[in-house]
């Protein structure tokens, strides 16, 4: 098979033991982005096969219209980024692994180290030690801060875990099966959504983006948070209403903010209004970017394309262009 692999920027993923799993096939890396679909359609114009790197590119109708020879599309994880139903009329099977049975622990890890280091000033001390001064200000721990985790689902558990060991009280805000859940592993569902933003020190925002989730967090939600508070974005930057975040920090409520994602990524030297903000940390959404997690889900993204080859797909988000 003609394999094309888009947006690894760094290179990764040869070197990474599950690449081999690709030898017997002809494989193209693309180590730059690109969404220009002139750009894109001549890149892939040959390829059987296409493996992405989660959402950096968008794949869309008037793109796939002009591959007839794809026939799968292979990624891990959630496909807002895909048009499904341009797959489908295309004869493009999208084979996606949902990984129900655990979550990505590199964001985990990520979303609460960007706890610390916002509530502990890290990357602001950081830049004052090299800018020749001493220390610029004083942080906060987190021992005994109320966290509040939207949601207690996969990323949520590993997250509260990780502030439990820090002896943070742990409230969950969600759906009642995933705020049942928490109860029974003996963490506490906040009284009310309202109580949920008013009493939590720290919010997580730990929920995958829908149609029903995109502006789920409203400048009211943040509004009611206090001016020492911190809501840490590890997501999705669509989960909150357009434009609430900045005007909310504006405002003073809540008092910081960590964040991951953004609205359109990457961030060119156009650069974005919280990066401006002395009361932000941000990150250029590494949550999955480690060694280790590329491994997990490229061993995956790989044996969806075997089994594709061997004529036994798996993991089919649109299994009725296999079944025609």
């Amino acid at each position: 098979m003609k394999i094309t692999i888009l947006d690894d920027w760094f290179d990764t993923l040869r070197g990474l033991p599950c690449f081999q799993k690709l030898a017997p096939h002809e494989v193209t890396v693309w180590n730059d982005h690109v969404q220009d679909t002139d750009a894109l359609a001549e890149r892939l114009a040959d390829a059987d096969a296409v493996a992405l790197f989660r959402e950096r590119t968008q794949i869309q109708g008037d793109l796939l219209d002009r591959l007839p020879n794809l026939k799968l599309i292979s990624q891990r994880s959630v496909y807002p980024h895909i048009d499904v139903p341009a797959c489908t009329r295309n004869g493009v099977l999208l084979c996606s692994d949902q990984h129900a049975g655990s979550p990505s622990y590199a964001a985990a890890e990520l979303t609460f180290g960007l706890v610390l280091a916002a509530m502990r000033q890290i990357p602001q001390q950081m830049a004052s030690l090299q800018a020749g001064n001493w220390q610029m200000g004083v942080g906060h721990s987190v021992r005994h801060k109320t966290i509040g985790i939207w949601s207690y689902g996969r990323l949520g558990k590993a997250v509260a875990k990780y502030a439990k060991a820090f002896d943070m009280d742990v409230q969950v805000w969600g759906g009642e099966q995933s705020c049942a859940e928490a109860v029974e592993d003996g963490f506490r569902k906040a009284e009310s959504r309202e109580a949920f933003f008013a009493t939590s020190d720290v919010v997580c925002l730990l929920v995958r983006l829908y149609p029903a989730t995109r502006g789920m967090i409203t400048a009211a939600d943040l509004a009611a948070m206090h001016p020492q508070s911190l809501l840490v974005n590890t997501s999705r930057a669509g989960l909150i209403e357009e434009g609430a975040l900045v005007k909310a920090l504006q405002a003073g409520r809540p008092g910081m903010a960590a964040v991951d994602v953004f609205e359109h990524e990457p961030i060119g030297k156009e650069g974005h209004p919280l990066l401006t903000m002395p009361n932000v940390v941000a990150t250029p959404h590494i949550g999955y970017v480690s060694q280790e997690e590329y491994e997990l889900q490229f061993a995956d993204i790989f044996e969806q394309i075997l089994a594709f080859d061997r004529g036994e797909p798996i993991a089919m988000i649109n299994p009725e262009v296999w079944k025609g």
